[in-house]
């Protein structure tokens, strides 16, 4: 079993009085989440597994039942913390064009020109899409959305990034 966890929700709080809990997750993951026979939490710094009895989507959020979970009373002693799967359960479910934000944190940046514009310092997620955080040599951040007209090419394996300098958007940052 792999060492390496990635964090795919929050146990925010309970969801009636048999042990079932409300979760927020990112969206667009429901299909990976519904995959799961089990997830991780952790407590201090172990991970414990905890077996997916039932999953089913709600509004924004995940009710989940734990097999080990069975009262409101085993809710409140997990309530806030994160809930992880395998990383590499993760990576292994990505479809084209899907990336684990971890894989994209750290990766240089460069225009189409091959001018080295920052690194990715992180990812910000927003209604419309996500947003990389490049931090430029400058010290300063730059904001850019990350879609494919703006980002064509990802190279997670040797952590590079091109992205089209459009006028207006990047022209003061290099």
């Amino acid at each position: 079993m792999s060492d390496k966890f990635i964090s795919i929700g929050k146990i925010l709080n309970f969801h009636g009085i048999k042990g079932e809990v409300k979760v927020g997750y990112t969206k667009g993951n429901e299909d990976f989440l519904a995959s799961l026979q089990c997830v991780y939490i952790k407590i201090g710094s172990d991970f414990s597994k905890l077996n997916i009895e039932n999953l089913r989507f709600h509004k924004q959020f995940a009710l989940i039942k734990f097999k080990e979970i069975n009262n409101v009373n085993q809710v409140e002693k997990i309530k806030g913390l994160n809930i992880f799967s395998q990383i590499d359960l993760a990576r292994n479910s990505l479809k084209k064009d899907e990336y684990l934000f971890s894989d994209l944190e750290g990766s240089k940046v460069y225009n189409q020109f091959d001018d080295f514009v920052g690194i990715v310092e992180r990812i910000g997620e927003t209604a419309a899409s996500n947003i990389l955080a490049i931090k430029l040599p400058s010290g300063k951040t730059a904001l850019v959305p990350f879609v494919n007209e703006l980002v064509p090419d990802v190279d997670i394996k040797n952590k590079k990034i091109l992205i089209n300098q459009i006028e207006g958007l990047i022209d003061d940052w290099i």
